[in-house]
C-alpha cells in the first residue's frame, strides 16, 4: 500500500464533459502556442545582425508574460505570450527594438470570431445580464472577458464609433463607382417597409468601401436624398463615375439632384428577375438564355442587336415583358463605356449582396421587431468586421485612367482601339 493520494477533480452539476471539444481545445492550444513561438523566433532571426560591443547578440527571446485566457469560438484558451528582449543599454527608450505580437496582441481578451458574434446576440435583443447564458455553450460556463460590465461598454463604445464615423471627413475620399441598394435584413425592423439603405464604392485603388448607410424606404426618393446629401455635406465634392443599382428605387431621382454628372448603370440581375416574371415558368429557362445573349454580348452593338431580337421573339405576346426589358435599354448597356476588366463589376448590384451576405447569414428571424439604432450599430459592427475580408475590384489599373477621362469603347480604351486598328 503506498501512501500517494488520488485526487479526483469534482465537475460542477452545470457543466459538461465534451472529449471532442476538449480535444480540439488542447490541439487549439499546442497549435496557438506554436504558432506564437514561431512568431518570435523569425522577429529575433530578422535582427540576428545587430550585436552588442562586446558581440553579443542584442535581440534575443527573453521568458513568456503570464499567462491569460483567450475566449475563442471553442471556449477558452490559456496562452503565454512569448517575449522578446532588446539588450542594448546605450540607446534611448523610443530606439528600443521591441516586439509586438500580430497573431496575439498585447491586450487582447478575445478572437475576432467573437466581435463578429457579439453584434448579432446585440441584435436579438439579449439583454447584457444574458449574455453569459447565451454564450455558454460556445465559451464555458464561466466567460470572464464577457460580463455584462464588459458587454455595457462594449455597445457604448460601438455607438461611439458608428457617430464617428458618420460624422467623418469625406473631403480628401473620391469614389470611382458606386453601388446602391436597399437592404432587407432577415430579422424584422420597424416599421416593415424600411430597411438598410447602402451606398457602396470603390476608391482609385480598386479598394471597396461603404460610403453610407442609413435605415430608409427603398422605394424613396427622400430617403435617398437624405443620405446622399449627408454624404456631399462631409466633403464628397467629386461626383462618381457610374452608379450600379435596381431601377425600381428612388434612388435615381435623388442621385440626378446631388450628383447629376454621375452615369446610370441599372442591375441585370434585377432586370432579369422582374422580366422572368412576367413569363410563365416553363418559359424561363429560355428566356433567361435570351437575356443572357444581350447582358453577355462582347460589344454593344451585338447587345443592340439582341435586344432588337428579344423585342421581336416576344413582343406580340408578352409586351409588359418587352417594355420592362426596353424601358431601361441605354441604362442597362451603360457598362459598355467603361474598362472591360470591370464588367463583371458594374452590370449587377453584387457587390453589396457580396459584402452584404455575412450580414445576412449572421442575422437571424426574431419575434419581436427591432429598434432602428440595433439595425445600424448590429450593420455597421458587422460590415466592420467583414470589410478585411474584401477582395479589390478586378482590373484596379484601369480606374486611374477612368478618372483621367479617357474614353472606352466595348471595354477598350479609344487609344488603345486605335493602336489596334492600325
Amino acid at each position: 500500500m503506498t501512501n500517494d493520494t488520488d485526487i479526483i477533480t469534482l465537475r460542477q452539476p452545470e457543466s459538461f464533459n465534451d472529449p471532442l471539444t476538449e480535444i480540439a481545445r488542447d490541439g487549439a492550444r499546442r497549435m496557438l502556442a506554436a504558432a506564437l513561438r514561431a512568431e518570435a523566433d523569425a522577429f529575433v532571426a530578422q535582427h540576428a545582425e545587430e550585436a552588442l560591443p562586446d558581440g553579443r547578440q542584442r535581440v534575443v527571446r527573453h521568458g513568456h508574460g503570464p499567462a491569460r485566457s483567450i475566449q475563442t469560438g471553442i471556449g477558452a484558451i490559456d496562452v503565454q505570450r512569448p517575449k522578446v528582449r532588446d539588450r542594448a543599454t546605450d540607446v534611448p527608450a523610443e530606439q528600443k527594438i521591441r516586439f509586438t505580437s500580430a497573431i496575439l496582441p498585447k491586450w487582447a481578451r478575445r478572437s475576432r470570431s467573437l466581435d463578429a458574434l457579439l453584434p448579432v446576440l446585440y441584435l436579438r435583443g439579449i439583454s447584457t445580464g444574458d449574455f453569459r447564458e447565451a454564450l455558454s455553450a460556445i465559451l464555458g460556463a464561466d466567460a470572464p472577458n464577457l460580463s455584462p460590465g464588459v458587454i455595457s461598454r462594449l455597445t457604448g463604445e460601438w455607438q461611439q464609433e458608428y457617430d464617428r464615423w458618420q460624422r467623418r471627413d469625406l473631403s480628401a475620399r473620391r469614389y470611382v463607382y458606386i453601388w446602391a441598394d436597399g437592404v432587407y435584413l432577415q430579422a424584422r425592423m420597424e416599421p416593415q417597409a424600411e430597411c438598410i439603405l447602402v451606398i457602396l464604392g470603390a476608391t482609385p485603388e480598386g479598394k471597396k468601401e461603404v460610403v453610407g448607410f442609413q435605415v430608409g424606404v427603398r422605394e424613396s426618393a427622400q430617403s435617398w436624398r437624405e443620405l446622399l446629401v449627408g454624404i456631399k455635406a462631409r466633403g464628397l465634392a467629386v461626383p462618381p463615375e457610374i452608379a450600379v443599382g435596381d431601377g425600381a428605387m428612388g434612388f435615381w431621382k435623388a442621385l440626378d439632384e446631388v450628383f447629376p454628372g454621375t452615369r446610370h448603370q441599372r442591375c441585370w440581375v434585377h432586370k432579369i428577375a422582374n422580366v422572368l416574371n412576367k413569363f410563365p415558368k416553363s418559359m424561363h429557362p429560355t428566356v433567361k438564355a435570351d437575356l443572357r445573349e444581350i447582358w453577355q454580348a462582347d460589344t454593344r452593338a451585338a447587345a443592340e442587336t439582341a435586344m432588337d431580337t428579344f423585342s421581336e421573339k416576344y413582343g406580340a405576346k408578352y409586351e409588359k415583358a418587352v417594355t420592362c426589358l426596353t424601358k431601361d435599354r441605354q441604362a442597362l448597356l451603360t457598362f459598355y463605356d467603361f474598362p472591360g476588366d470591370h464588367w463583371d463589376h458594374l452590370r449587377t448590384g453584387n457587390p453589396i449582396e457580396s459584402v452584404f451576405a455575412t450580414v445576412r447569414h449572421r442575422t437571424v428571424r426574431t419575434k419581436g421587431a427591432l429598434s432602428q439604432k440595433t439595425a445600424k450599430l448590429m450593420v455597421f459592427k458587422l460590415v466592420q468586421a467583414a470589410a478585411k475580408t474584401w477582395r479589390r475590384l478586378k482590373g484596379a489599373n484601369q480606374l486611374p485612367l477612368v478618372i483621367e477621362g479617357v474614353t472606352f469603347t466595348d471595354g477598350v480604351a479609344t487609344n488603345d482601339t486605335a493602336n489596334r486598328a492600325a
